[in-house]
């Protein structure tokens, strides 16, 4: 199969016109929004149960230097999971997919999932059996410290890293399956499948933990679990929608192919972050006992946001977007490209302010439980999550700005501006580690700094590349937005901060008195920030998809 073929699928999962075409703009952003609300709540569902899971974290292993070896052992395969399958092969596979869809038959669809699901299978056995016998040296790659300082724990991580590797084959394959019923608008059950990730950890914390005689290889093994029960949810749904790929090992096929073209600069491109992580890792190897656990406990925090809002929305406008490019409609595709931007904007910036003013109160109630986490491992963690809070609108932008690249199968330019902000993290590492760790012994908190300076860099040159070709036009109203936004933030930010004058002992109360408090402060805060933006004259309304004619053909 070398193109897919002439005939015209019908249009059956999406809402169209006869010819093909997206029915009006209203009703597309409803569409969109709904499917938006649809992801973010399955998503905030399984953000919850990871607040759950982190809690377990906190009670089982707390911030000790068993924790530090646990959170690497999984960080590596989380990490080539966003890298690999998640990040580069999704926004490879579901523009080619969706194209695949509008132009070609259901035949040539199921020959390419067929054909990806062999390649991409083949793929990962061959990664994953070399990293789970060569562990140790593998282990030296993410963590030098440990083995240079902390031989304890370098050999321990290594032992885990047998146990949770394999969790990288079956969660990329979860991610191929999740990408497919994305591609047909089916982004419930994705998005939901995360949760067996946090009740698998959740269970191994509460009932795996007393069978062994160090409590970390417990939760090593349930990531494992994690991984095969995720995998299997997904398949009747892929056999409801007749996708049950029939794996097929075919790297001449021309769509295998295009994918992997697309592919190679997108594993570097839209996964700046996970490469500045895993510089981080490094980094906080050789940094003071803890410092992985800090970084972790506040990295989780500031990612429950960007989950619920940002990858919701970016989940939904890629597929989208990429139908757009294919029908050559420029209009539509710059109008929901800053639908996106608006929603982002509104809801990044308060949620930014409540994690910087509410760091301590948050970290607190959730994993300070006397002897388990000490009053200065919340405060180390605390220092980090506001760093990483400063640079949440970025980090959201960037989800959101990517997809704008990778519709229109434009890979080169992210992977340009990735080499800038990658770069950039690593300078600025130097410049604030180094200073923080030898005067204020707090040099995980400049790894996070750092983090989010590059983020913004990388979303400013992402979002300059759209306007600059014309992809990307502001609507008409950013000002008026720009300014009842800022106002409702402010006002939401003194009323926090006048509650944490009247609310002041958080290491002192018991946890259901802390999450009494916390829970009084937040919804105040909540209420306060939109009734403001209600008072402003912002309605519901002002975030119809408006689709302006233009001359110009560049988003074409």
């Amino acid at each position: 199969m070398s193109e897919p073929s002439a005939q015209k699928e019908e249009p059956s999962v999406e809402n169209s016109t006869p010819d093909g075409a997206e029915s009006t703009a209203p009703s597309g952003a409803r569409r969109l929004f709904r499917s938006s609300i649809v992801v973010s709540s399955m998503t905030m569902v399984s953000r919850v149960m990871g607040l759950f899971r982190d809690i377990c974290f906190a009670l089982v292993i707390a911030d000790k230097p068993w924790a530090d070896a646990f959170f690497v052992a999984f960080r590596v395969p989380q990490f080539l999971r966003r890298l690999f399958a998640e990040g580069a092969f999704s926004q490879a596979f579901v523009p080619v997919l969706s194209e695949y869809r509008v132009k070609g038959s259901h035949a040539a669809v199921r020959a390419l999932v067929d054909r990806v699901c062999g390649c991409l299978g083949l793929t990962l056995v061959l990664i994953t059996v070399p990293v789970v016998v060569f562990a140790p040296f593998f282990t030296m790659l993410f963590a030098p410290g440990f083995y240079l300082d902390f031989p304890e724990k370098y050999q321990l991580t290594s032992e885990m890293v047998r146990i949770t590797f394999p969790y990288l084959l079956l969660i990329s394959l979860t991610g191929f399956a999740g990408a497919v019923l994305n591609s047909y608008e089916r982004f419930a059950v994705p998005a939901v499948t995360p949760v067996f990730l946090n009740i698998s950890l959740i269970g191994a914390a509460l009932f795996m933990v007393p069978f062994f005689e160090q409590p970390v290889f417990a939760l090593a093994w349930g990531v494992l679990i994690a991984g095969a029960v995720q995998m299997v949810f997904q398949l009747p749904f892929l056999a409801r929608l007749q996708m049950m790929p029939r794996p097929k090992v075919d790297f001449k096929d021309e769509g295998v192919k295009r994918i992997l073209v697309l592919m190679l600069p997108a594993m570097f491109g839209v996964s700046v972050s996970q490469l500045n992580l895993f510089l981080d890792t490094i980094i906080a190897s050789f940094l003071p006992n803890g410092s992985v656990a800090w970084l972790y406990y506040s990295d989780r925090l500031y990612e429950l946001p960007l989950g619920v809002i940002a990858i919701a929305v970016s989940t939904v406008i890629l597929p989208s977007l990429s139908r757009d490019h294919a029908r050559q409609d420029s209009s539509k595709f710059t109008a929901k490209l800053d639908w996106a931007m608006r929603v982002i904007l509104l809801l990044s910036v308060p949620a930014a302010l409540a994690l910087l003013i509410l760091a301590v109160p948050i970290l607190s109630t959730l994993f300070f439980y006397g002897s388990h986490w000490s009053a200065n491992g919340v405060q180390m963690s605390a220092y980090s999550l506001q760093a990483y809070s400063l640079g949440l609108l970025a980090f959201m932008a960037i989800k959101v700005l990517v997809p704008g690249y990778y519709a229109r199968q434009d890979m080169k330019t992210p992977v340009k501006i990735g080499v800038i902000a990658m770069v950039s993290n690593m300078v600025l590492n130097l410049l604030f580690v180094v200073p923080l760790h030898h005067y204020y012994q707090i040099g995980h908190v400049g790894l996070a700094a750092a983090t989010t300076l590059a983020a913004f860099i990388n979303a400013g040159l992402l979002l300059k590349g759209l306007v600059d070709s014309g992809i990307y036009r502001f609507a008409p109203g950013w000002g008026l937005l720009l300014l009842r936004m800022l106002l409702a933030t402010a006002l939401m930010g003194l009323v926090l901060i006048s509650l944490l004058q009247i609310f002041t002992d958080w290491m002192v109360w018991p946890w259901y008195e802390r999450a009494l408090h916390l829970l009084v402060v937040c919804v105040c805060g909540f209420l306060t920030y939109f009734a403001a933006l209600f008072a402003t004259g912002m309605r519901l309304g002002d975030f119809r998809l408006q689709v302006h004619e233009h001359d110009s053909d560049t988003a074409k």
